[in-house]
């Protein structure tokens, strides 16, 4: 069942990669008592994903704060190490946490896996964005397959 506005996120737990190796994350850890946009992608270093979808919000973070977003994160079904190397390729710095959903299991928990087999990525994520404050999901912006226009930054501001 997918997510759905209204719902409150369920348990997970990410991996960020530190200076010290990655680390556990929760759910609570990044969206206890906070506004956060958050987006996910199929992959990183994917095309799309690395020529607009990530950097549309490093380019659009300090407006999604200026609308009240306390923290933007992305989250991809990858390892820990990928997204932090992906975070530095495209200069991230503390604008978007780099969250790794190695095994897909907040993935599968929001019901928004998509199989990637024919591509050779196996199960990642759809593409989509959402507003969650304190835990719950506020917008819920879900691409259809092959597009990307509702998960963008530009679009996510424009619903604050």
């Amino acid at each position: 069942m997918t997510i759905k506005v209204g719902d409150k996120l369920p348990a997970a737990t990410f991996a960020q990669a530190t200076s010290d190796g990655p680390k556990p994350v929760s759910t609570d850890d990044i969206f206890a008592g906070k506004k956060v946009a958050l987006f996910a992608v199929p992959g990183a270093f994917t095309p799309t994903c690395s020529a607009k979808h990530l950097p549309g919000y490093k380019e659009l973070a300090g407006q999604l704060r200026g609308k009240g977003v306390d923290a933007i994160a992305c989250v991809s079904v990858n390892d820990a190490h990928v997204m932090r190397a992906w975070g530095k390729d495209q200069d991230v710095g503390e604008d978007v946490i780099m969250l790794a959903d190695g095994n897909g299991d907040f993935t599968k928990a929001v019901g928004l896996v998509m199989d990637g087999s024919k591509f050779g990525m196996g199960q990642r994520s759809q593409r989509y964005s959402m507003i969650v404050d304190n835990g719950v999901v506020t917008q819920l912006n879900v691409e259809a397959p092959g597009e990307f226009k509702v998960s963008a930054a530009d679009y996510m501001l424009g619903q604050l």
